[in-house]
């Protein structure tokens, strides 16, 4: 199926955004993920369906800095 992630363009077989993340080797409690503008919880990640022509986009967390 064809969808976008990350504003680019993107084919896949994966039907779930935990297949997806997997496929993509992004490990899904470092980043938040969002489907057509809807932000999706991290308890729903695993079961969530994927459709064809869905804009996805992964953000990582980024840590660091000293808290000031």
């Amino acid at each position: 199926m064809k969808i976008k992630v990350n504003g680019e363009a993107y084919e896949t077989e994966q039907h779930t955004l935990s297949g997806l993340l997997e496929e993509m080797k992004v490990r899904s409690e470092r980043v938040a993920v969002e489907v057509n503008l809807k932000v999706i919880k991290r308890a729903d990640v695993a079961d969530y369906r994927i459709n064809e022509g869905d804009v996805i986009e992964v953000v990582n967390f980024v840590g660091g800095g000293d808290g000031r």
